[in-house]
């Protein structure tokens, strides 16, 4: 949404000052701010000018449109340059990763405005800033099980690290929590009433460039509130306990034992999932509790992408989802027990090539 009006320049991705707040704005709304290979590079490039202007003391990142700051990556892209082979889906994932790095490590103050639909790749440029606004309509999730893949973008490290078992609850089930929930499991920093978000702006923007990055804390601070309770604050206790397993089908099981609303609707929603998504995905996280850093996890993750295109539930996942939109997959294997152990290893095996080094 178009919270401060600048001079912007750029197609795909605008980019502008207003006084010592440098801004980049997402710019495809038709498509959720979806993410295509230019933006991904032309993001990083805004992210080099503007770190390296003096007169530029915060970095603000937006979405045009009203339905959401991003939905992800071009999947459709990946979908079909998996079926040539082409090596495109593979060359927009590294520049993606390394993207999702360059944000972890940017050296000035990364504000992003996470309204509405901020997925996958959404949650990429988000949540690995330094400091994160969401609102009433913020939906986080990280959906890809849903399609065949597994969460990316260096989500195994941010789901490793949310309290107890919320970030093994998010990755399996791909649910979309609420801009509290997000503030739980540690994807964002402060919930803003929306009619106090430009208002924010202003203020930050206004601020002179010596004082902007020390400054921009608390005045955030000075705006935020309590947001509406999300699905956590009702169901923590079921999720730290059914979630705690090492295994897909012990959890399944410890669902099926519980009794109440949420733990249907988890049993539900992991059911319609991938079966051999859902035991990478575990595994995945389970690894990225173990690991040192971001990059790591990032290193995994991009090893991990080579395998997804070899394997029918990417591309079933995606038909369902987007080609044909009959939202039923036929995923093969269809059951847990016949995810054969050597198909799971296929995801974690070396690869040549490499993200970092």
């Amino acid at each position: 949404m178009r919270y401060l009006e600048a001079d912007y320049q750029g197609n795909e991705i605008l980019t502008g000052k207003k006084g010592a707040l440098g801004l980049i704005a997402l710019n495809r709304p038709r498509v959720l701010n979806s993410l295509s290979q230019d933006m991904v590079m032309d993001f990083g490039k805004a992210l080099d000018a503007f770190e390296a202007e003096r007169d530029v003391a915060a970095v603000l990142v937006t979405g045009e449109g009203e339905r959401g700051l991003c939905a992800g990556g071009d999947i459709r892209m990946f979908y079909e340059s998996g079926k040539a082979g082409d090596g495109k889906a593979s060359h927009f994932l590294k520049a993606e990763y390394r993207l999702n790095a360059r944000i972890a490590g940017f050296k000035k103050p990364y504000v992003v405005v996470m309204d509405g639909i901020t997925m996958g790749g959404g949650v990429g440029i988000s949540s690995h800033g330094s400091h994160r606004i969401v609102t009433e309509t913020t939906k986080l999730a990280m959906p890809e099980t849903a399609i065949g893949f597994f969460p990316d973008i260096g989500a195994t490290w941010l789901l490793s690290r949310a309290p107890g078992e919320l970030g093994t609850w998010m990755g399996l089930t791909g649910e979309a929590v609420n801009g509290a929930d997000a503030i739980t499991a540690g994807f964002a920093d402060w919930y803003v009433p929306p009619d106090r978000v430009a208002e924010l702006l202003e203020r930050i923007a206004a601020l002179p460039a010596p004082a902007l990055g020390q400054s921009i804390a608390s005045t955030i601070r000075d705006y935020t509130v309590d947001g509406p309770k999300g699905i956590f604050s009702e169901g923590r206790d079921m999720i730290d306990h059914c979630f705690a397993f090492d295994t897909v089908e012990e959890i399944i099981a410890a669902l099926e034992r519980e009794k109440g609303d949420l733990a249907t609707r988890t049993l539900a929603a992991m059911r319609a999932k991938s079966p051999t998504s859902l035991k990478v995905t575990l595994r995945m996280l389970r690894a990225a509790r173990a690991s040192r850093d971001l990059e790591t996890c990032l290193e995994r993750e991009f090893a991990g992408t080579l395998q997804v295109v070899k394997v029918p539930d990417f591309y079933e996942g995606i038909r369902a989802a987007i080609i044909d939109k009959d939202r039923n997959p036929k995923w093969a294997p269809a059951t847990l027990e016949d995810v054969a152990p050597e198909s799971v290893e296929a995801f974690f095996a070396a690869r040549d090539e490499r993200l970092f080094g």
